[in-house]
């Protein structure tokens, strides 16, 4: 008896001793609710378990990082299709291992060619509706999958989409949290046509635990996998789509489902204290994170400390400044001509950080310059390779607009256009709206350092900026940066119009002190919290030195970061 009470109160004391060293360590940085994933072969992170173990066993079987990431992606628009699915559209950024660069893709579908302003004002609409026909855009995803594959792929399409067809088929049990929100949207969704018949088995919405197919969905990936890019924009496919959103009121046709096509462009970056921090330019809303980058560089971040009211204010003035050109400048370029040095230099940042002042500002303007709810996850194999790939449908799962036997929703990204003619994001046909998805990524010395994201409409950015804060200022390993508090800004102006008069509301997630809270108040902030706003998180970190892969899964989501 003695013997196992001695061993009991060192197992007390051992276990002790680490929380008081876990607990020492919070007052610096954050709380980990896990350890990083190490591995050397290849890692892969998403937010569905079995999508990350899909996304491996393609590794393992000799698929490469781009192979991998589609076959993941494919499971989630499966099990997760309140966040993602090929009624969407993809942006991704790929460090090539063979060319030693990073490539970014735009994937994002266009506006119908019958679809403008002057069309729904003669309608008696002025604002774009959130759900409904009106506000989808052609899906871009699959296109987007198709250009990886081509570009780098080095696995068939019918052993990459294999997986996601057997488990449509067969069925797979819902987690926790994909089954709140699937219940959510059951509650919105549920007397849209289709929704029942393929998200609401038995007449019940989907909650955890139980096992959910999609065999309409496993058709149409076969047929993808067979035919590729015709087979999603072309024949059968695009004809359902086009003839039920037209039934439904919409204007979509098939020559604009025919017609999209994607863009390989060159990401953009900044230099943050050594590190070059990517995003992809816009029309997403990457860059913010690029501007908020390069106003918080001016001050010392690693002097202050991990959620102290200077940090926060700083951080949330100089959101505040990004999201004021965000409103005005960010859009389709094929429409505008955008000045995205000037936002992104140095200088500007200069300029636009001396506006700052201890006390929080109710409103800022743009600058003047001369005109010029989603998935994250990442992949990276033995060769080096890197995804960074973000996609999703907007506002959860969509638009309501569920084609017939095609076993996936529609996205409503169209609801991000402005009504204001002039705006540089106005609607107009054929165009890209504004994009709240954006893939991040990080080199050092041009070198692959992290690939990483941060899921959630606007919290993207400012959560892009964490991230990076955190890992280089705060000195935070990769779990931690992600699981560390964040904060959250709401009340910007809009690409879509309106303007910040009040000075908004800063949400703060659990964990920071009431003594932060009482000091930001002082300085004229309205502080409160907001569940489940704070973005899910993903990253692959690659160790040039031990030459290994490390890998981080968001602890507020379902996910799971795992490698061989």
């Amino acid at each position: 008896m003695k013997k196992v009470l001695y061993h009991f109160l060192i197992l007390f004391l051992l276990t002790n001793t680490t929380i008081l060293l876990a607990q020492d360590r919070v007052t610096e940085s954050a709380t980990a609710t896990r350890s990083e994933v190490l591995s050397q072969n290849g890692m892969v992170a998403t937010s569905h378990p079995l999508a990350t173990q899909i996304g491996l066993d393609i590794l393992k079987d000799g698929g490469n990082a781009i192979d991998a990431a589609i076959a993941a992606n494919a499971t989630l628009g499966l099990m997760e299709p309140t966040g993602c699915g090929i009624g969407g559209d993809l942006f991704a950024i790929i460090w090539s291992a063979k060319d030693q660069q990073l490539y970014g893709l735009n994937a994002s579908g266009r506006s119908p060619e019958k679809l403008s302003i002057d069309f729904l004002k003669s309608k008696g609409i002025d604002k774009i509706p959130a759900y409904g026909p009106i506000p989808v855009t052609v899906p871009g995803c699959v296109d987007g999958w198709m250009e990886m594959h081509q570009k780098f792929g080095s696995m068939d399409l019918p052993t990459i989409f294999e997986p996601a067809i057997q488990y449509a088929n067969n069925g797979f049990p819902v987690t926790e949290l994909i089954g709140y929100y699937l219940t959510l949207s059951s509650k919105r969704f549920k007397d849209y046509p289709n929704f029942a018949s393929t998200y609401m088995p038995n007449g019940k919405p989907l909650e955890k635990g139980m096992v959910f197919k999609n065999p309409a969905l496993a058709k149409t990936y076969q047929k993808i996998a067979k035919e590729g890019r015709k087979g999603f924009y072309s024949g059968e496919t695009a004809q359902i789509i086009a003839t039920f959103l037209q039934e439904q009121g919409g204007v979509m046709t098939v020559q604009d489902l025919k017609s999209h096509t994607s863009e390989w462009l060159e990401p953009v970056s900044t230099n943050y204290r050594g590190y070059d921090v990517w995003e992809l330019p816009p029309n997403g809303q990457g860059i913010a994170a690029l501007q908020i980058l390069n106003m918080m560089e001016q001050y010392d971040v690693a002097e202050m400390d991990f959620g102290s009211p200077d940090y926060i204010h700083y951080f949330i003035e100089a959101k505040k400044l990004a999201f004021e050109d965000r409103a005005k400048y960010y859009a389709d370029p094929a429409f505008n001509n955008l000045p995205i040095e000037q936002l992104i230099s140095k200088e500007y940042a200069r300029e636009r950080k001396a506006l700052i002042s201890e006390r929080s500002a109710r409103t800022y303007d743009a600058g003047k310059l001369e005109q010029g709810n989603t998935i994250y996850m990442t992949v990276a194999d033995k060769d080096g390779n890197m995804v960074s790939l973000i996609q999703s449908n907007y506002r959860g799962m969509g638009s309501g607009m569920i084609p017939p036997d095609l076993g996936f929703m529609l996205q409503d990204r169209g609801e991000l256009f402005s009504m204001e003619k002039g705006h540089y994001n106005a609607l107009e046909p054929n165009k890209r709206p504004f994009h709240t998805i954006i893939p991040a990524f990080i080199t050092k010395d041009g070198k692959p350092w992290v690939s990483f994201g941060l899921m959630g409409g606007a919290m993207q950015p400012q959560g892009h900026a964490q991230i990076v804060m955190n890992l280089i200022d705060f000195n935070m390993n990769l779990q931690e940066a992600g699981d560390a508090p964040r904060m959250q800004h709401t009340g910007s102006s809009e690409p879509t119009g309106g303007k910040m008069t009040d000075g908004g509301r800063v949400l703060l997630e659990t964990g920071f002190s009431y003594e932060t809270i009482r000091a930001l108040m002082r300085k004229g902030h309205k502080v409160g919290y907001g569940l489940g706003s704070y973005g899910g998180y993903q990253a692959i970190m690659w160790d040039a030195e031990n030459k290994v892969y490390y890998g981080a899964s968001e602890s507020r989501k379902d996910g799971q970061a795992a490698g061989y």
